[in-house]
Parts: C-alpha cells; sequence; structure tokens
C-alpha cells in the first residue's frame, strides 16, 4: 500500500529522475572473457552462476576479475570446476527464468545466482518477486539438477550514487522489502542458501557508473561466495 502511495505522489519525480540516470550514467559493458569453461584439479564441481549485469561482470574488465572468475579461481584450487555463466545486463527474474527454459538441460552441483536489482527498479510488487523466485529455484533443481541453490542479496541499492533523491531512497527501500522476504524463505527451502551480507558494499569500492561492483567488490563478494559453496559442498 505504502509503495502504492510513494509511487503516487512522488510518480513525476521518480519518472523524471529515471530519464535523467538512464540518459547521465556512463554505459558499462559486460566484459570479455570465458564464460564455459573447466579449470583446477580434484573432485567434480559443477558451477552455474545466473543473473542480471552483476552476474554477468559489468564494471569489471575481464571475467576473471568479475564474480565468475573471482569464484571459480578460489574453488579451483581444491575442486575441478567445470563452469557456466548464464546472465545478461537488464535481466530480472522472470527474464532469467524464461533464459534458462530455452537451454538444453544440463547436470549442475550448484546454482549461485545474483537477481533483484531489476526487479526493484521495476518496483515489483514482493508477491510477485518471490512468485518469480520460486520458479527460478524449481527450475534450477528440476531441470538443471542443481543441489544447492546459493542466492546473493540485493545490492543496497540506496546507497548508490548513480541515483539522485528522492529515486534512490524509494529504489532502495524496494530493494530492502525484497531482501527482508528472500532470505527467510530461501532458510525453509531445501538445498537453498543465502548469502547474507557479511560485507558492506563501499561506495567507493562501486564501479565508475556509481550502479555496480568495481574490480575490488567483485574480490570480496567472490571470496565469501567460493567459501560458501565449499562449507556446503563439505557438509
Amino acid at each position: 500500500m505504502l509503495d502504492r502511495i510513494l509511487m503516487i505522489l512522488l510518480g513525476p519525480i521518480l519518472l523524471a529522475q529515471g530519464k535523467k540516470v538512464r540518459k547521465e550514467t556512463p554505459f558499462l559493458p559486460e566484459p570479455p572473457g570465458e564464460r564455459i569453461g573447466i579449470a583446477g584439479q580434484g573432485p567434480l564441481l559443477r558451477l552455474l552462476v545466473v543473473g542480471d549485469s552483476s552476474a554477468a561482470g559489468v564494471g569489471a574488465v575481464h571475467q576473471d576479475l568479475a564474480l565468475l572468475g573471482q569464484i571459480v579461481s578460489r574453488l579451483s584450487q581444491d575442486y575441478t570446476v567445470e563452469y557456466r555463466l548464464e546472465a545478461t545486463t537488464g535481466s530480472t527474474t522472470r527474464g532469467t527464468v524464461r533464459r534458462l527454459k530455452k537451454l538444453d538441460p544440463e547436470k549442475f552441483d550448484i546454482a549461485v545466482t545474483s537477481l533483484g536489482a531489476n526487479d526493484s527498479t521495476r518496483m515489483i510488487s514482493v508477491d510477485k518477486f518471490m512468485e518469480d523466485q520460486e520458479r527460478l529455484v524449481n527450475l534450477l533443481k528440476d531441470d538443471f539438477g542443481v543441489k544447492w541453490v546459493v542466492c546473493s542479496p540485493l545490492p543496497p541499492m540506496h546507497i548508490f550514487p548513480a541515483m539522485p533523491q528522492p529515486l534512490r531512497w524509494v529504489i532502495g527501500r524496494k530493494a530492502m522489502s525484497l531482501n527482508k522476504v528472500l532470505g527467510p524463505w530461501l532458510g525453509s527451502q531445501p538445498g537453498c542458501n543465502f548469502l547474507e551480507r557479511e560485507f558492506s558494499l563501499d561506495v567507493r569500492l562501486m564501479a565508475t557508473d556509481g550502479f555496480h561492483p568495481g574490480p575490488e567488490a567483485y574480490e570480496i563478494w567472490g571470496e565469501a561466495m567460493a567459501q560458501r559453496i565449499k562449507e556446503l559442498m563439505e557438509n
């Protein structure tokens, strides 16, 4: 209810600010680098990373320095990692489900997800967001044989310098509301794990567009994700 009231009261301002942000924010491309491959030695670990522009590594100069590369470089010290990245700029949870449904079935042990930022900017309702998340989790388990889905939290959009106020406050509030429901739900689902934000995204670690992680932020994120995956695989 409150979200609808805010949209009515602030609608014209938010619309104008949104257009300005899209026009003035520097465009950063998805970095080059292998999205499918094998690395390391040891027991086999099949890894699928899915999501939006952050999962795709926007803000890094190469996939080796992006989320995928940071995770693989750490896991490959103990495992033979077969990896695949299915992520694209602008993707929502629902869009990711549609994308994955078009792929040929392939088996993975772990799926890492990074979604929600674009759901937030589209002001999707909590109910619809959770319906889409449930579809995604079920698809990963049923069609891709995933044993563990490890979900990244939504980013702290309330601090994103690319967005002016009150747009930043409204979008940030939406992201926090989705996070608040997503974490407990994942905790109640077998084979699901929520990577509680064990680190804060310092504005100084963001990319030049003020919207994506920079290389150091990807390193911190990738290290936390790889550690969580190791814990799950060892238990």
